[in-house]
């Protein structure tokens, strides 16, 4: 697990500023403290921060061919590259060390850009080829690993794997998109492609970049996507052995490393499983940890404990205050852009404990993506049935009036909330789904940015990302459309990235065996019947899990890794809200309706509303400017 940069004159004439490429590649240094590497060459510079997990002794990056005519600068583990090494020798290639990073410069000698389809991993990595002299990027299929880049006015392309490697260019714009900004107060993220400034991007998973010397151009090239293509019938119970199969694979694949190896265990489902998985491959006890938290209605280390009992883990745990809010500017530091999962701050602490007593850690991410966990899902499908039930000349309507005026009752018992559903019956699937998961719905958002700021979004809208998903997507099946528009962008976009930057910030590796492309692949073909039945996610996940955990584990309600937000914004944070929300750093922007922001704190600190959603990000849009951009506030997109 490492950091990359490079940079790379497109007009192929320019020698590379090394002073420049190595401060690129310092603000990245918590990726990879053991060691780093420069390479520059006419036009091309390349920069890495090694994390070093496999062959130890070696492997350090930049790395080149046998006549160094091509070099790497990789960010990941590939874990088939043992067999891979063995397939390249045997077609006469030369190997001077024992990692995986070699095997990518090989595979791109012998097979070019389709050697992205040879990698079992997670992986962002660029080769240079001088002698066809072309420049070749590439990111993981599901997004795991990160990869950010610019185009500089002067025809200079650059990249890293942490935005603010970018940010560290002189002539990088720092004008905000204001796109992304519509984006980011719906989702809580700037999901892929773009990033909060107008002139960086992130290169999309399952992607890959080609860019030619005199060539000003940037040729993308979508490599991968999830399949969702239906398994020939079988038995429920041969899908569960077949799971397991897989699963355990997945997982056996993902232990290869030459450092301390442990998992996260939470006490829920997919970590649990996870473990389960790792000591019946380990001869040894694995390693687990786990934070507790010293409120019991956001603790869940009881279970935690349960399963490292079963299984004899070298287990630690260490008590977390639930009111542990002063991360709040550290979080802004990581991230680079607005970032606006609370849950960023147990997972950092996670991330820190393990840290201690392990480089890498498996998680159990992507088990509620794969197998439909969400409770959104559910809801998203009935939903859905009720809708194709009515014809739209009636249900868009009728149940859109009932949108307009029935009242928003935060504080009324759950049966009577009813105001999201009828807006999202009368919506189609994509439009629904986009409103049940927003950050803030429309009704809000509409008023939270001033008539100036409007205008600059020229009736642009936020769903038109997860439109744009649909309309590619691989499937018409309403379980699955969901599952792939959350792979598409609540996935990469918040809970990888999420867990990238917390473990990158302590220099630990985190691997997501439910993440393995194969085992995806095999997962999205399965019937939406055996992910979800009656209205319990996961089902053919569970049951295939019986064997291996209790029903404590398998069927107790979700709990996910809250903390109480909307209490801290009443308490705690009270004052820092108000000073943050209403004063002048977000004040100057022009962004906002300065009025309605001050509705929005008056109504949550009466009680009256729960405004925690819309707050929260508010204040991390408040931290991103301050930490983030603080020397640059004449940058920032003026209102116009």
């Amino acid at each position: 697990m490492c950091g990359i940069v490079g940079m790379f004159d497109m007009g192929g004439t320019r020698e590379i500023d090394r002073h420049l490429l190595e401060c690129m590649n310092e603000t990245q240094f918590h990726r990879g403290p053991v060691e780093g590497g420069l390479y520059t060459e006419r036009a091309l510079g390349f920069g890495h921060r090694r994390l070093s997990i496999i062959d130890l002794a070696s492997g350090q990056q930049p790395l080149f061919n046998e006549d160094s005519s091509v070099v790497v600068v990789f960010n990941g583990e590939i874990y088939n590259f043992q067999s891979l090494m063995q397939e390249l020798l045997a077609l006469g290639h030369q190997f001077r060390t024992h990692c995986d990073t070699e095997v990518i410069v090989h595979a791109w000698e012998q097979w070019g850009d389709d050697c992205v389809h040879h990698f079992r991993g997670m992986f962002a990595f660029a080769v240079w080829d001088r002698n066809q002299q072309t420049l070749f990027l590439a990111r993981d299929r599901m997004g795991i690993k990160p990869l950010f880049y610019t185009v500089l006015p002067d025809g200079m392309f650059a990249f890293g794997s942490e935005l603010k490697s970018l940010l560290a260019l002189p002539t990088l714009s720092h004008d905000i998109e204001p796109r992304a900004v519509e984006e980011y107060f719906s989702f809580g993220y700037v999901p892929e492609p773009r990033t909060i400034f107008s002139n960086a991007h992130k290169l999309a998973p399952g992607h890959m970049m080609t860019i030619k010397v005199g060539d000003t151009s940037v040729q993308q090239k979508k490599y991968w996507d999830v399949p969702f293509t239906p398994h020939a019938p079988a038995s429920e119970q041969e899908i569960e052995e077949e799971l397991v199969v897989r699963f355990r694979e997945a997982v056996s694949s993902h232990l290869i490393a030459d450092v301390p190896l442990g998992g996260f265990l939470s006490g829920g489902v997919d970590s649990s499983a996870v473990v389960a998985m790792m000591a019946g491959l380990s001869s040894e006890p694995v390693n687990t940890c786990s934070i507790s938290f010293n409120d019991p209605q956001f603790d869940e280390s009881v279970f935690a404990t349960q399963v490292a009992n079963q299984y004899q883990t070298n287990h630690h745990t260490e008590t977390v205050d639930k009111d542990d809010y002063g991360l709040i500017d550290t979080l802004a530091k990581l991230y680079d852009e607005p970032y606006a999962d609370s849950s960023a701050i147990p997972t950092y602490r996670v991330c820190q404990l393990a840290r201690k007593r392990v480089t890498v850690a498996l998680s159990g991410d992507g088990g509620d993506e794969n197998f439909a966990g969400y409770r959104r899902y559910h809801h998203s499908v009935v939903t859905d049935r009720v809708r194709s039930a009515l014809p739209s000349a009636i249900r868009q309507p009728v149940f859109g009036l009932l949108a307009k005026y029935y009242p928003k009752a935060d504080w009324a018992p759950r049966m009577f909330r009813a105001k999201t559903t009828f807006e999202a019956l009368a919506s189609d699937l994509t439009q629904g789904y986009f409103q049940g998961v927003s950050l803030m719905p429309d009704r809000i958002r509409s008023r939270l940015f001033s008539d100036n700021f409007r205008r600059e979004l020229q009736g642009y809208h936020a769903s038109e990302v997860m439109l744009a998903h649909a309309a590619n997507a691989p499937t018409d099946d309403p379980l699955a459309m969901v599952q792939y528009l959350d792979m598409k962008t609540y996935l990469p976009g918040d809970i990888l990235t999420k867990v990238d930057r917390a473990s990158m910030a302590h220099a630990l590796e985190v691997r997501v065996p439910l993440l393995d492309h194969q085992f995806v692949e095999w997962a999205s073909g399965l019937p939406s019947a055996m992910k979800l039945r009656a209205g319990e996610g996961k089902y053919i996940f569970k049951k295939s899990m019986q064997t291996y955990l209790s029903d404590d584990i398998l069927y107790r309600p979700k709990m996910g890794f809250s903390i109480p937000v909307s209490s801290w914004l009443r308490g705690p944070l009270r004052q820092r809200v108000r000073d943050a929300v209403l004063g002048p750093t977000i004040a100057a922007t022009g962004i906002f309706n300065m009025a309605f922001l001050t509705e929005l704190v008056d109504l949550h600190e009466s009680g009256r509303r729960d405004n925690s959603a819309p707050l929260w990000s508010l204040l991390m849009f408040e931290a991103f400017l301050r930490n983030v951009l603080e020397n640059t506030m004449p940058g920032v997109r003026q209102a116009a």
